[in-house]
């Protein structure tokens, strides 16, 4: 009797650490399945076929299997672009991952041809030859901005044809738009590229030393890459 106390004590001593470690990484699964799930779906992303800067064409098919994001802007923006190329680019040094991407649709393509925006890509320091910045004709990116529903001004407007939102899409492996909820519980549906003067991001700022929302992208992007 002793003899089997003393096995069984033994057993014991080795099946309950393995049941721990077992429970503690089905915890860790459940945990980022909880969080991934958790994410709200705002839609499938647009398909989108346009030329990048190495004069090869990018689909949206060719990002499934990555985490990426989505903006519009132009070359030449003397406001916003600017910083949210900033932000972009501490989003690539930060996440720093192959299987994340960023698309960057020019809506400026008559002067945003592919050699002008590689030139661009190199001067503002690209480093993922995942991160495209894309051209191709007017109204086929202005109807593809409605479909995303991010602001791009009318190009027959002349006074409103270069303005746009400084909102970005966060795309899925699977291709879906994803979000997080807001402290109301609300999908915020989109996440802004802007800087602010407050924490908070209520107030724009160009030079604002703030970004809420590059920080809480940097987050929700490391999460779906698990």
């Amino acid at each position: 009797m002793p003899k089997n106390k003393k096995q069984s004590n033994t057993k014991s001593k080795i099946i309950v650490p393995i049941v721990v470690i077992a429970l503690l990484f089905v915890g860790i699964g459940v945990g980022i399945s909880y969080f991934k799930s958790s994410l709200y779906t705002v839609m499938k992303v647009p398909d989108f076929e346009l030329t990048d800067q190495n004069n090869k064409v990018v689909t949206n098919k060719d990002m499934l299997g990555k985490v990426y994001l989505v903006e519009f802007f132009f070359s030449k923006c003397p406001t916003i672009c600017p910083v949210m190329n900033t932000n972009m680019r501490a989003i690539e040094d930060e996440i720093n991952n192959p299987d994340f991407g960023i698309i960057s649709i020019s809506i400026d393509p008559e002067n945003d041809t592919p050699e002008l925006l590689k030139n661009h890509a190199q001067r503002i320091g690209v480093k993922s030859p995942n991160w495209h910045f894309l051209t191709g004709d007017r109204t086929y990116i202005g109807n593809l901005a409605d479909q995303f529903d991010i602001y791009v001004g009318d190009k027959e407007d002349e006074s409103e044809n270069l303005n746009h939102s400084g909102m970005i899409a966060l795309v899925d492996q699977d291709g879906n738009i994803r979000c997080r909820y807001n402290k109301e519980n609300m999908p915020i549906l989109y996440y802004s590229g802007l800087n602010y003067e407050d924490a908070e991001g209520k107030i724009p700022k160009l030079n604002g030393k703030f970004h809420p929302d590059r920080e809480i992208l940097i987050e929700d992007i490391k999460k779906l890459l698990k």
